[in-house]
């Protein structure tokens, strides 16, 4: 009689063994009503009367869906972005919400689209990473309830509708073109500049143009194919004209000696 009570007793206890792994968490209930948080390891959960639910509290990460929302400034964009959190506390995680996954990624939509709502396009693209700790701060927030900790967010894509991308390339065009003329125009009043400070050199010296006009011939010279237009400088010719007025005026003296 005592060894059938023995084996029944065996047989219960090793149907009542249930194994939690390191990474997950039991919640057992008695009766309905919940007992303790299950550890790591071998535990007894008696059938019938008692039993658990697993958890795991591994960081998990959710890809939030595409969602379409309209900036600040009513443009329209569609945005996807992905979550992690994880499970501090396996009991709220069971007890204070019916499917904490399901939750977590209404919440994450919700609040994603609200967040866009308030910035413009241009801090939208420019400030993602501010936008993406502001979007966690209020997922974690909300999620203190139910024993989650959302741990980072990050927008992974924002994208566009095409006619918005014309607008913007030809934004970025005309800013381009923009920096080029001024560019332009800073190299022109710099080459201004060294121009007229070379002049003042120059009209200092009057052989320090030949010089450089013989050094531009001498640049020029080793190739065979160019025509060489040399401009004779004006002070040569009034040199000239000074000779050829002086020879005339010694041969008129000479002739009245005579």
């Amino acid at each position: 009689m005592i060894i059938p009570i023995i084996i029944l007793v065996v047989v219960i206890l090793l149907a009542s063994i249930r194994q939690i792994e390191e990474y997950e968490r039991g919640i057992l209930f008695t009766f309905g009503k919940f007992t303790k948080v299950l550890k790591p390891g071998w535990n007894i959960v008696l059938p019938v009367i008692q039993s658990y639910k697993k958890v795991d509290i591994r960081t998990r990460a959710v890809d939030v869906p595409e969602q379409e929302a309209i900036t600040k400034d009513n443009v329209s964009v569609r945005i996807n972005a992905v979550i992690y959190y994880k499970i501090f506390e396996a009991s709220k995680a069971v007890l204070e919400v019916q499917d904490y996954y399901f939750a977590v990624g209404q919440l994450a939509q919700t609040t994603m689209r609200n967040a866009v709502g308030e910035v413009t396009l241009d801090e939208l693209l420019s400030s993602r990473e501010k936008i993406s700790s502001k979007i966690c701060n209020i997922i974690d927030k909300a999620t203190d309830s139910w024993g989650i900790k959302v741990e980072n967010v990050e927008l992974k894509d924002v994208s566009l509708p095409e006619e918005m991308k014309r607008v913007i390339a030809r934004v970025a065009e005309a800013e381009r073109e923009k920096q080029a003329v001024i560019t332009k125009s800073i190299g022109e009043v710099e080459a201004s500049k060294n121009l007229a400070e070379a002049a003042d050199m120059m009209s200092k010296s009057p052989a320090a143009l030949h010089l450089r006009t013989l050094a531009t011939i001498n640049d020029i010279s080793p190739d065979q194919s160019n025509t060489v237009i040399f401009a004779i400088p004006l002070e040569i010719m009034q040199a000239f004209n000074q000779d050829t007025v002086a020879k005339a005026v010694k041969k008129v003296t000479k002739k009245d000696s005579k």
